[in-house]
């Protein structure tokens, strides 16, 4: 089980005690160490698989972890998204828990979110509706009532895509009126799972009964809502496996946050953490520019940044390229991608990967123009979106009536009259500020205003009737063969996929970053972005940019700020000073109760075993006693009392159950081994860092016979 592993990895896999914690750079093969761990922990008979609960944040991400757990015989292993294992929980508990059967789970929100607008009498359009659904959304993951939302989402740095309190008061008419159809949405889900196990302790029991072991993939990602349910899914257990990479954080502004990852060492300081940092998927040359990208960050994250070390062998080097315009930066891709597939590179194997998706369509159309098929990930074809079609009824509509129209009135070329009626479809001349559906919708116009300024520059006399036409044979010419098509991707889209040839286009200022990048944290997860992008590649990396918009245009544009000091010619990189992080393994350590600093580091931990007949324990309760329930036991039955009636003291001081202060096991475990000190007491499992803390002292003195202090009793 353990052959082929790199030595880190093999660290991963043989970690099977306590909390860990795995750093894992792009790359570096961390799905295959921890299906390896769970694996090798199923055959050690240390794991139970029933037990086991691995969860990520896709479906397909889960689907490949159970495909390569069942090839190595760990079969039984639930391998689910967060708000899959919820919602199965949530639909087993709901008649025990609430009664009745669980409501309705709505699979698009959208339309209620329509309806609680027109009850409060506000108007939104589509890409409104789209925003406004988002912030609900992120509301949620985060917690946020409607009363606190303004306060929120300023403390956020969200641009709220209407009023603040207009958004507050859809929010709260969004819940009742689902409450009042009786329907749940995705994110109630997470809720409702953490509402029962918060209030029923018997349901909470129930399910740490049955999941003993947690995995959690892609850790940079989790929300604190998400966070939550792990926390009551683990109860005061440390068996917990987290594997994330704070340099791949870039869906903050859906709620995710790093800092779960970034404080885990904070909240479990006995953690072990190991840093994969062996670049399996990309050469030398791509690492080298990855490494660089980072080398210039800022802000936390960066502070736990992984040096990547590439183990391919060597490849060519970044291409660097500047193009006068935007159409001839895509036919200079196009043109590359054709000397490919004529040098045998599947079409499958290479990807364009771009900033926003409005950009997709001047690429689509050189793909189209070169015969080059292709397939849109994560977005709508250019001329399938809603506000194209639209934008494009209206734009027939204008020509069929002509001098006719009164948007037509004051126009005096094509442009204009495009303008004209574009602005009747939520067109400006300026961009509206944030990012969001608005934004996207906006673009999207902009390219079909910048369409017609190029077509009446390439044909003067050219009329709206004619650009009507040019519109149709351009949504016609795009309905290319998709199967082994080039894939063409936002860069978010792109998290957790790869190619042989990856081509990074519109990487100038104002698309990388984006221009409403403002804050430094905003401006650093631009960079975590790109660098998301340069790691896509395995073997060739074209990076390009545009100095103007469109031919003849004023070359205005410069390559962006990210590229400084690592592209030919300019300059030199003003990286950070310090080491990164290598790769490599972090024992934990206890902190110390006052006045006992000989508390051990945690050690790593082989197979538990019988103390009396040397049996293999795999059963969490036997575990904690060291002992098979069956052999004889030789606890000081005093002393167990005595730790009984403390631990209802303290739990009835603390206002929490019994079981939350020492499990009876975690009791007859101490009343057995009787410690004399801080380091023995911490071997007990069941204690942990932060109980030691708490209750160490109390704990010894009950165990040497001593009396407790008034005040040590009612602390």
């Amino acid at each position: 089980m353990l052959e082929g592993l790199d030595p880190e990895q093999r660290e991963v896999a043989t970690a099977l005690h306590g909390p860990v914690c795995v750093l894992a750079g792009a790359g570096t093969g961390k799905t295959r160490a921890i299906t390896h761990r769970i694996a090798y922990g199923v055959r050690a008979g240390i794991l139970q698989p029933s037990s086991v609960l691995a969860v990520t944040f896709t479906n397909r991400a889960a689907g490949e972890m159970r495909g390569r757990l069942r090839q190595l015989g760990a079969q039984g292993v639930q391998a689910r998204t967060f708000h899959s294992a919820a919602l199965r929980q949530l639909q087993y508990f709901w008649p025990k828990a609430i009664g009745g059967s669980l409501p309705r789970l709505v699979d698009r929100k959208i339309q209620l979110v329509a309806d609680a607008a027109a009850a409060c009498r506000i108007r939104l359009d589509r890409g409104e509706l789209r925003d406004a659904t988002a912030e609900i959304e992120w509301c949620k993951v985060t917690q946020t009532v409607p009363a606190d939302y303004a306060a929120a989402a300023a403390e956020a740095g969200r641009e709220a895509p209407r009023d603040p309190a207009e958004i507050a008061q859809l929010y709260a008419a969004y819940e009742n009126l689902k409450r009042d159809r009786a329907v749940i949405d995705f994110e109630d889900v997470l809720l409702l799972t953490v509402a029962v196990l918060q209030d029923r302790r018997d349901i909470a029991e129930q399910v740490r009964a049955q999941y003993q072991h947690f995995v959690v993939d892609e850790y940079q990602d989790v929300s604190p809502l998400q966070q939550r349910l792990l926390e009551l899914w683990l109860g005061e257990r440390d068996s917990l496996c987290v594997v994330g990479d704070a340099s791949q954080t870039i869906y903050s502004f859906t709620g995710a946050t790093p800092d779960h990852l970034l404080d885990f060492r904070t909240r479990h300081p006995g953690a072990t953490v190991v840093k994969l940092v062996r670049d399996y998927r990309s050469t030398p040359q791509v690492v080298h520019l990855a490494n660089g990208l980072l080398s210039q960050a800022r802000g936390r994250a960066a502070d736990h940044r992984l040096e990547l070390i590439s183990q391919r062998g060597p490849g060519p080097d970044p291409a660097y390229t500047e193009y006068t315009d935007e159409p001839a930066e895509a036919e200079g891709a196009a043109r590359r991608i054709r000397e490919l597939l004529a040098a045998g590179v599947p079409a499958a194997e290479i990807a364009i990967l771009f900033r926003t998706n409005a950009q997709s369509e001047t690429y689509e159309q050189a793909l189209a123009d070169a015969g080059i098929p292709y397939q849109l990930r994560g977005a709508e074809r250019f001329f399938d979106r809603p506000e194209v079609r639209k934008a494009t009824v209206a734009l027939r509509g204008a020509a069929r009536f002509g001098a006719n129209d009164t948007l037509l009135e004051d126009t005096v070329d094509l442009p204009s009259q495009v303008r004209a009626v574009l602005s009747g479809e939520g067109w400006t001349p300026q961009p509206p500020a944030g990012s969001g559906a608005v934004r996207e919708r906006w673009e999207s116009l902009a390219a079909l205003v910048n369409l017609a300024q190029d077509f009446a520059a390439a044909g003067p006399g050219a009329t709206l009737a004619d650009l009507v036409a040019e519109l149709d044979e351009r949504a016609n010419a795009q309905h290319a063969p998709t199967v082994q098509g080039v894939t063409l991707a936002s860069l978010h889209s792109a998290k957790g996929l790869e190619w042989d040839v990856v081509f990074l286009v519109g990487v100038a200022e104002g698309m990388m970053p984006i221009t409403y990048a403002r804050t430094d944290e905003q401006i650093e997860e631009e960079r975590r972005l790109l660098y998301v992008g340069v790691t896509r590649a395995r073997e060739r990396l074209h990076v390009s940019w545009a100095v103007s918009r469109a031919p003849g245009g004023r070359p205005s544009r410069r390559p962006s700020r990210f590229l400084d000091g690592l592209r030919p010619g300019s300059g030199t990189a003003a990286g950070r000073t310090g080491s990164l992080a290598s790769g490599g393994v972090e024992r934990g350590f206890s902190g110390a109760v006052v006045g006992t600093p000989d508390v051990p580091r945690r050690r790593q931990r082989t197979p538990a075993r019988c103390r009396v007949c040397g049996r293999t324990l795999t059963d969490a309760g036997e575990m904690k006693l060291m002992r098979c329930e069956g052999c004889p036991s030789d606890m000081d039955e005093g002393l167990y009392e005595r730790l009984r009636e403390w631990r209802e003291v303290q739990a009835r001081n603390n206002g929490q159950p019994a079981f939350c202060v020492f499990t009876d096991k975690t009791l007859m475990a101490i009343a057995e081994s009787v410690p004399e000190e801080a380091g023995e007491l911490a071997r007990i499992p069941g204690v942990g860092v932060r109980k030691l803390n708490r209750y160490g002292a109390e704990v010894l003195a009950l165990c040497a016979g001593r009396p407790l202090a008034e005040e040590e009793v009612g602390d």
